[in-house]
């Protein structure tokens, strides 16, 4: 099992702000420009990593084993569950998706973000089992016929299927309410600067500055309280 692909993290802080990484989940309905946003986001900061799930669905033309996804069977897949690997895993359009925990663990602990293109229910799994090292956002279609558009311009699915993902992406709208931000990206630009800025706010928030103590002790050791 292999970690994100990450550079070295820098140790040389003058401040000695070290802080815990941040789990960026992003997900969106089908259609809604939450993959585009995530290739934007990757591209735009290289100390994010994205999480590399495994799956049971066959690899689409192009992707890339261990890169896009590490693709299993369904057996294997039934027991990584059963030994309990899996941070969360859900069903989706007939195959299993799931993120591996001990690769999670270990580049969160080394201060480093991972992106997550996740459902809601892979969001809410995760949210339960790494709480404030969550951050959620949501990312909505301008409307429902909106969505319908984009869907049938990609000119990739059938209609029963696109009708299908259309009753899916109800379903997902309605759990908007289990994230921490929720955007409509009706200007692919602008909805990916406001994810960018969550992204820079979240990381210097307070809460994961564990080195913030260690440097108001030397602070006010050097007299800095007098000021």
């Amino acid at each position: 099992m292999t970690d994100p692909v990450l550079p070295p993290v820098d140790s040389a802080d003058p401040f000695g702000f070290k802080r815990r990484g941040v789990l960026f989940v992003l997900s969106s309905p089908s259609g809604a420009g939450k993959s585009t946003i995530a290739r934007k986001l990757l591209a735009a900061e290289p100390e994010l990593g994205m999480s590399v799930s495994y799956t049971t669905r066959p690899p689409r033309p192009g992707e890339v084993e261990g890169k896009d996804y590490h693709f299993v069977d369904l057996e294997t897949f039934r027991a990584m569950v059963a030994n309990h690997e899996f941070l969360e895993w859900a069903h989706v359009f007939g195959h299993r998706y799931g993120t591996p925990k001990a690769q999670v663990w270990n580049v969160l602990e080394q201060g480093r973000d991972i992106l997550f293109d996740i459902d809601w229910q892979g969001a809410q799994q995760l949210h339960q089992l790494a709480g404030g090292d969550v951050v959620r956002v949501f990312i909505l279609p301008p409307s429902m016929p909106i969505l319908r558009e984009r869907l049938e311009g990609r000119g990739t699915d059938s209609q029963t299927v696109i009708d299908a993902r259309m009753e899916r992406a109800a379903n997902e709208v309605s759990h908007w309410d289990g994230y921490d931000y929720v955007l409509v990206n009706d200007d692919v630009e602008a909805c990916f600067a406001n994810v960018r800025t969550i992204l820079a706010a979240e990381r210097i928030k307070r809460s994961r500055q564990t080195g913030v103590i260690g440097f108001i002790r030397k602070l006010l050791r050097a007299g800095g309280a007098a000021d």
